[in-house]
Parts: structure tokens; sequence; C-alpha cells
């Protein structure tokens, strides 16, 4: 692949997000030797419509199936904030939070969600996932490249300010990439086929998934039968 980045990182809300969202895209750049981070916000102990164990419990369950998703698209560093689940806000504590790992990962590439809410979509539009959002891109610009934003970072723990180029959001309102992940579309499932508590049956699953991917591809003007994830790039630097 052409244009793939020596560092990633990828910031999202819940595990079993950035599977959804661009797991086939971080196989696609994996593949092509870029080192990815993923950082979850929370450890997503409130997921699932039933209640069966305590949250500390679900919370481990959802932490480890999460580090088994990102192995099998070649990310093997996976880290957690430990923010509360359905309560995340994009707090000046939380841009602090992200900007540290952005210090320490230093990526040339962010991915984050939408911070915007998609009106046809309620569903996509998880207020933790909106506020990750937020919270992440303030962290890009401007606090991770500010030496005056959260000068403890520098002053207490030796991270100097980073500055990132771009922004890959998911789901955003003027998509204008389309990663073809054709290609490694099984590996994508795979990913999701880890989070054993929130997916049944992921071949029931697999049919969905395709049709949005292929509407994505067709959008794009890709070959009949490709598949395709969807980004808005925002030039940072």
């Amino acid at each position: 692949m052409a244009d793939v980045p020596e560092r990633a990182l990828v910031v999202m809300a819940h595990p079993d997000d950035a599977d959804f969202a661009c797991a086939g895209t971080v196989a696609l750049w994996t593949g092509a030797g870029t080192e990815v981070v993923y950082l979850m916000v929370t450890d997503g102990e409130a997921g699932g419509d039933e209640i069966t164990l305590d949250s500390s419990e679900i919370a481990a369950m959802r932490r480890e199936e999460q580090r088994r998703a990102a192995a099998e698209v070649g990310v093997k560093d996976v880290r957690f904030l430990g923010y509360p689940d359905g309560r995340v806000v994009a707090s000046l504590g939380l841009r602090r939070d992200v900007s540290r790992v952005i210090r320490q990962v230093r990526p040339q590439r962010v991915v984050i969600p939408s911070p915007e809410r998609d009106w046809d979509s309620i569903a996509a539009s998880h207020p933790d996932h909106m506020a990750t959002g937020e919270a992440a891109l303030n962290a890009v610009y401007p606090d991770a490249r500010n030496p005056h934003a959260h000068r403890e970072l520098l002053a207490e723990e030796g991270l100097a300010p980073w500055t990132v180029p771009e922004v890959w959001v998911a789901g955003g309102p003027k998509a204008n990439h389309h990663s073809d992940i054709t290609g490694v579309f099984d590996r994508k499932m795979a990913a999701l086929a880890s989070h054993e508590s929130q997916i049944g049956d992921i071949t029931e699953l697999e049919p969905m998934l395709r049709q949005w991917m292929a509407a994505n591809a067709a959008e794009a003007g890709l070959p009949e039968g490709a598949l395709a994830e969807v980004f808005q790039i925002v030039h940072t630097a």
C-alpha cells in the first residue's frame, strides 16, 4: 500500500467500536508495516442488554475481547482509560488523557469517531462516541502540540508536544475517502467475532456488514463486489 503512516492511533469509546468502524483499514495498515495503537476510553462495562455479571467482571471480559480482536488485525498495543461507560463527556481531563497517549505514541494519523450527530441514524450517534470524537479532536488540536496545554505532561512526565498531521473521522458527515477492504474483510469479521459478549451470532451480522460495505464501495465507484470502509480525512498539521 502507498501512503501508510509509520504509526497510527485509533481512539474509540468502547471495545468493538474500532472493529465495526475501521478494523479492515487497520489490517491494511498493519500489513504494510504501520504500528497501530488502540485507545479505548471506556471498558464497555455497560454493554449488552442482560445484567448477569457485575460491572468489573464485564469490564475485564470486554478488555480481553478487545485484545483478541486487535490481534486479528495486527494490533499488539491496546490501552484503556477506564472512563465510565455511558457517561463520557468531552472534559479537559479526557483531553489531557488522550493528549498523553498522542505524545507517547507520536502518530502521524489518528482515527476517531465522529463528534457530530447523525440525524439519519441515531443509533450511530451514541453520546459516548460523540464525546470521544470531540475530546480526541481537541487533543489533536490544540492540546497535544501545545507546550502550554496540560503542562504536567511535559514537566512531570517528560512528554514533549507532538503535532498529528491528519485525523481520519469514522462516520464523518462529509466522507472523502473510501478504503477498499475487500481483501481483508475476513479479518474484520474475525475481529468482530472476538466480541462474543456483544455479538451472539457472527453469521447473522456478516450479511448486514457486507451490504453496508458494498454500498460504501459503490458510492466510490469501486468494482462490483468490492467492500469499503468510509472516512472523512481532516488535515490537522
